[in-house]
């Protein structure tokens, strides 16, 4: 008996796995943690935009935020693991590829690999703030950035180095929010298990969203650019201080008010992606 096993069922025993049960249930999970995260981004911005200053409308205030509810530590580890889900769905998507026609293109397969290092620091971050190590990789974005830009600024060709990358996250923004404006997140939803309205309501959620998410990651690659022009790692800004810059734009507290709402409704766009995406 030749119990060797060919190698295209192999392949195909191995893609049936990346889309088992338990990784459709981690991708599941994943988006239902970043969506309280970007959820509760929106709410703390909005609190700035009405005149409070006080936490950071950042991953780590988000955490700060969500520590000081009932079950709060409880919480942020299940957000920590969540996030881990969703690194893994993407590392199984990079390996066998993604649902739809094109998901096993070259290029498909190396921005979910991308995603899955992207989500995997996350993770760590915030099961280091669970851990009680705030430090580690959770603290002010702002400052963070700052002192990336410093440390790179230092570089042989530094400068280039930082404009090349601000550029980069600005070409991502405006990305992000083309393809929210466009409606292309609706190719990987299941919508004909959606209600006519149901539809209406995640299409407002995602363009909304997804506009406001690219407009804030323009605006931080814009002021790397700008630290990389002038030297000055201060111009360097992290999600709080992105965000607060809206405020000082002619349109005053009340575009920091849309952008704000956006990241929340980006936030509830992100439940309904756990509900309906196609994994």
């Amino acid at each position: 008996m030749n119990a060797t096993v060919p190698i295209p069922e192999i392949g195909r025993t191995a893609r049936r796995g990346a889309r088992s049960n338990p990784i459709r249930v981690a991708a599941r999970c994943g988006f239902l943690a970043r969506g309280v995260i970007y959820l509760l981004v929106g709410v703390l911005a909005l609190r700035i935009a009405f005149g409070d200053s006080g936490e950071q409308a950042d991953r780590g205030g988000a955490l700060a935020e969500l520590a000081t509810a009932p079950l709060g530590n409880p919480s942020i580890w299940a957000l920590g693991l969540g996030l881990a889900g969703m690194a893994l769905w993407r590392l199984s998507e990079a390996l066998f590829g993604a649902a739809g026609p094109d998901g096993h293109r070259p290029g498909k397969r190396l921005l979910s690999l991308g995603r899955c290092v992207f989500y995997a620091t996350v993770s760590l971050s915030v099961v280091e703030f669970a851990a009680g190590r705030e430090g580690d990789g959770s603290g002010a974005s702002d400052q963070q950035s700052r002192d990336a830009t410093a440390t790179v600024l230092e570089f042989p060709g530094g400068p280039w180095l930082v404009a090349v990358a601000g550029a980069g996250v600005v070409v991502a923004g405006v990305w992000i929010a083309a393809r929210a404006a466009l409606r292309s997140f609706r190719k990987n939803l299941r919508r004909n298990e959606m209600s006519r309205r149901t539809r209406q309501v995640v299409d407002a959620l995602g363009v909304s969203g997804g506009v406001a998410r690219g407009g804030v990651f323009a605006a931080a690659g814009a002021f790397a650019v700008k630290a990389a022009v002038h030297h000055d790692p201060g111009s360097a800004k992290g999600m709080d201080d992105t965000l607060r810059s809206f405020a000082d734009t002619p349109a005053g507290p009340w575009l920091l008010v849309l952008v704000a709402a956006g990241l929340a409704l980006f936030g509830v766009f992100s439940f309904a992606m756990a509900r309906w995406r196609k994994v």
